[in-house]
């Protein structure tokens, strides 16, 4: 099959750090708020934070397969493609794709957000959890725990959509490992961004992080 194929790059290194970091850090996430180690949790989340604004920075600024304009199509062509017989082939994220990737973000960034304002009504609250009203901080403790279901939800459905695709012989998980997938058809190289301005723009943004809340949440671990 690939002696008929040509392989192209398509994911960049940031992409996929953020990709497995991002599994580590929810695996991470739902072990330590079962396990009550909240702290713990803490860390994990403001990790998350600070990966998850990197990506949606990188969506903008990264390489061709990174941005959002790149995947993000409008709903007919979505539909077109979910109604194809045929699927074409995708350089990077298919039209389908590409919306769980910003329904992911999206939850993401609405657990991180709740999060900030939520309390286990025992020893942990979130950093700005005195700024708001006791309803206000009930209702975003209640979005936090359902909208955390919703991520493990969505996250088995990309899961066996990546199952599908592999039966079907279209391995995207060691694309999402070597960052190369095999294409039959021709088309173009996608520009790919260097692998430094990705490590630059994550650590200014670690940076940040770390002396807004993390070094805070690691002190008291």
């Amino acid at each position: 099959m690939h002696s008929q194929s040509k392989k192209i790059k398509v994911w960049d290194l940031p992409v996929r750090v953020f990709h497995w970091s991002m599994l580590a850090l929810l695996i991470g996430l739902w072990w330590s708020a079962d396990a009550g180690e909240m702290s713990l949790h803490q860390v994990f989340a403001y990790l998350l934070m600070a990966i998850l604004s990197f990506r949606l920075i990188w969506g903008i600024m990264g390489s061709d397969t990174a941005r959002f304009s790149h995947f993000v199509r409008s709903p007919k062509k979505v539909i077109q493609y979910a109604s194809s017989p045929q699927k074409p082939e995708s350089i990077g994220h298919n039209p389908m794709g590409g919306y769980m990737v910003l329904l992911l973000l999206s939850l993401l960034t609405i657990q991180l957000v709740s999060g900030l304002f939520a309390t286990d009504d025992i020893f942990t609250e979130g950093p700005l959890y005195s700024y708001v009203s006791s309803a206000t901080a009930s209702t975003m403790t209640w979005l936090h725990k359902q909208n955390f279901n919703l991520i493990l939800g969505f996250s088995a459905m990309h899961v066996l959509a990546v199952v599908i695709y592999l039966l079907k012989g279209e391995n995207l998980i060691k694309a999402m490992f070597t960052g190369y997938k095999h294409l039959k058809e021709e088309g173009l190289q996608p520009k790919m961004r260097q692998a430094w301005i990705g490590l630059v723009l994550f650590a200014i943004i670690f940076a940040c992080v770390w002396f807004s809340v993390l070094a805070n949440a690691v002190k008291y671990m």
